[in-house]
């Protein structure tokens, strides 16, 4: 979880930007803020840093009903910070400041382990692994989850440039594929990961994406809608058309969208019929959240969903 500095006009680079508003960020931090507005329970395990940010990201948490227990304060190294531009047609660049700051510094005995075998989903991305201690902490997040009977779900969320190489982020994205039930990529991410095939073609996506143990593979594509793939049956969901004022957190906000419904209904992949009806629902929580700017404040409520999905047409 971290600070974004966004700016304050849309359509300009960094250096153009006459003022930058700050905006609570982070991808996991994001999804867990999203199933608490869709009326799920939450919690968020991470480290910011002892300072004024650290402390204002817990509060965002707390005061969105997402359990923040599990936070940590770093006083050796500050919470991390982004700059992000919106490029006009709603796209970002971003410039990090992460030298080292305290996610990095998340250490194995800082987890609360109560809280993850009480998840009935951990969901993670891929950004904590690039560095020690925080890999090591994930590696071991994921075990406890898993033995606790957790689902475990991934989002790599590719941030090419906090990589050292673009190598170092395949091999590293790829060191815990096997391990997920669940994984949610976007089109530019199946380029990135399969060397550059084609992101649409089914065959790239289930040979060299699809492992054994997967019981869910969605590829999201924006504003287009999802595809999803299970061991029974894959398909295609339309998107839904809206005007892009800012696209952070919309991946996120579809994955709480999904993520919601999996969780009160844990065999949902195996039912197309009802896999297909949460993923509508799972794009009209990313469409909806692309209309304002920020993530966090443009998370959709329940009840915002469920009057979009009235006016969908069948």
């Amino acid at each position: 979880m971290l600070i974004d500095f966004v700016p304050t006009v849309s359509g300009v680079s960094l250096a153009e930007a006459p003022a930058f508003k700050k905006a609570p960020g982070g991808a996991p931090a994001n999804v867990a803020v999203g199933i608490s507005r869709l009326g799920g329970s939450s919690a968020f395990i991470g480290k910011v840093g002892d300072d004024e940010f650290g402390y204002l990201l817990a509060d965002i948490l707390k005061k969105n009903n997402v359990n923040n227990s599990g936070m940590r304060f770093d006083r050796s190294a500050r919470t991390a910070l982004a700059f992000v531009s919106l490029r006009a047609d709603g796209e970002r660049e971003f410039l990090f400041f992460r030298n080292p700051s305290a996610d990095m510094l998340f250490r194995e005995s800082e987890l609360d382990l109560k809280l993850l075998e009480q998840a009935k989903i951990f969901h993670y991305g891929s950004i904590s692994l690039i560095e020690e201690p925080s890999r090591s902490t994930h590696l071991a997040a994921m075990t406890i989850a898993q033995k606790a009977g957790s689902i475990l779900s991934y989002d790599p969320n590719l941030r090419l440039k906090l990589w050292p190489s673009a190598e170092a982020a395949r091999k590293g994205i790829m060191s815990i594929w096997d391990k997920a039930d669940i994984i949610k990529i976007s089109e530019d991410e199946v380029t990135f990961l399969t060397g550059g095939d084609d992101p649409n073609d089914d065959n790239v996506v289930l040979k060299k994406l699809f492992h054994p143990n997967l019981k869910l593979l969605l590829v999201t594509e924006g504003s287009e809608g999802c595809r999803y793939y299970t061991k029974k049956f894959r398909g295609r969901v339309a998107g839904i058309k809206i005007k892009a004022v800012d696209t952070t957190g919309a991946g996120d906000a579809f994955v709480s969208g999904i993520l919601s419904n999996i969780a009160s209904d844990i065999n949902l992949y195996q039912d197309e019929k009802r896999l297909r009806e949460a993923l509508v629902f799972a794009n009209v929580c990313g469409a909806l959240t692309v209309r304002e700017r920020g993530a966090i404040p443009a998370l959709p409520t329940k009840e915002a969903v469920l009057e979009m999905l009235q006016n969908i047409p069948e």
